[in-house]
């Protein structure tokens, strides 16, 4: 056994035992690549409190927003084909997105004070979460229209739950929202193909990535890690969430299950420019674009909470620059863990978290399955196996 797996299976054990409360996760799944192949895979702790089975390296997890990284490539993909704009109003192919307004407010009725925005929407803006989307754990406005509206919660994945209005004019700021789950339908509505076919042709197969899809084959759900929530004294209680298994839409924000080793191959795609163990799935020429903050002089900002039982309030990396790429998170300087400047990441709802080096050629994923998201202990312990693996590098 190397010094670095050692040092990160004892990162990982450590995680899973500690006696306090707070810090402790109930199981994790971690690994670590170069563009070469494989440099570290464990698991540590239980897929579940409720029946101790233990964390297997081939566990599934609900991927959560890690998805959003994945329907990027494929939206990059169609712009390979020729098939698609960045730049051309997305209603060209979502008609419906022309019927979106923003919301100003609300009046003393409860009723929405709506208006017209002044820019269309853009598949660009889509990518960059520029477009005015929101969530209703990071939007005040989101959380009343699903508390007094009926607005339906995007966890149906329902055509309906995505007619929100829009919380300002697209173009003229970053918010993290639901904008990827509609860049999703734009891939289906110029491939003619559900997105999560097209996903299994020209991504998840030149990567080798069998254990991935928005439905669960029966292998997948006999391996799947439950979803605990983490009480307010620290108890982890299993819950029943399971994300739709035919849902009426593929949620191209949130939807993906997936295995550590999966994801890794798909992070190592970008370490590869573009390349496969099995095929291409982009050219050199546009990962170097999609992995290019494309917000301009636009900036990444925290993610204030407004529902503490699914996300606390959130920054990565306080104090230093953040932009956005196709569709990641770009730290704009180098970060405190060793990060590299323009490096990638971003992160799924239940505490999932991985990062992208192409200059010092590493990438890394952690995996839990604990709500709410940016739970101290889970964040805290994958920035430190990043930490970790930098120290361990030559």
């Amino acid at each position: 056994m190397s010094a670095r797996t050692a040092a990160l299976d004892d990162l990982l054990r450590r995680a899973t035992t500690t006696d306090d409360p707070q810090a402790r996760v109930p199981g994790v799944v971690a690994a670590v690549t170069r563009a070469d192949g494989t440099l570290y895979e464990g698991a540590a702790g239980v897929r579940s409190v409720g029946d101790d089975a233990p964390m297997t390296v081939d566990t599934v997890f609900a991927g959560y927003s890690i998805t959003k990284a994945v329907t990027g490539t494929a939206v990059m993909q169609c712009v390979e084909d020729g098939l698609l704009d960045l730049d051309a109003p997305a209603a060209e192919y979502l008609p419906e997105l022309d019927e979106l307004q923003v919301i100003e407010g609300f009046a003393d009725d409860g009723s929405q004070v709506l208006r017209a925005p002044s820019t269309r929407i853009t598949t660009r803006m889509l990518m960059l979460h520029t477009a005015g989307f929101g969530y209703a754990f990071f939007s005040e406005v989101y959380g009343r229209l699903l508390a007094e509206t009926g607005q339906p919660d995007i966890t149906g994945a329902t055509k309906a739950a995505l007619m929100t209005p829009l919380l300002f004019d697209p173009g003229t700021r970053w918010n993290y929202g639901t904008s990827m789950d509609w860049a999703g339908l734009v891939v289906e509505a110029v491939r003619g193909r559900r997105l999560g076919e097209v996903m299994a042709e020209r991504i998840f197969a030149p990567l080798g990535m069998a254990d991935t899809g928005f439905t669960m084959t029966p292998s997948m759900a006999e391996r799947r890690a439950t979803v605990h929530m983490r009480t307010p004294d620290g108890t982890l209680k299993p819950t029943r969430a399971v994300l739709p298994q035919d849902p009426e839409i593929q949620m191209g924000g949130h939807g993906l299950y997936t295995t550590m080793p999966d994801f890794t191959r798909f992070l190592r795609m970008w370490l590869r420019d573009g390349d496969g163990e099995h095929g291409r799935v982009l050219r050199p020429e546009t990962v170097a674009a999609a992995a290019a903050n494309g917000l301009g002089e636009l900036k990444v900002g925290p993610l204030a909470t407004s529902s503490p039982a699914l996300a606390r309030s959130t920054e990565f990396f306080p104090g230093l620059s953040k932009s956005w790429a196709y569709s990641f998170m770009v730290n704009d300087d180098s970060a405190p863990t060793g990060r590299s400047a323009g490096s990638l990441g971003w992160a799924g709802l239940a505490n999932l978290y991985f990062w992208i080096d192409r200059s010092a050629d590493v990438a890394g994923i952690w995996g839990s399955q604990i709500l709410p998201f940016g739970d101290p202990g889970a964040l805290s312990a994958y920035l430190d196996l990043e930490t970790a693996v930098y120290l361990s590098l030559p």
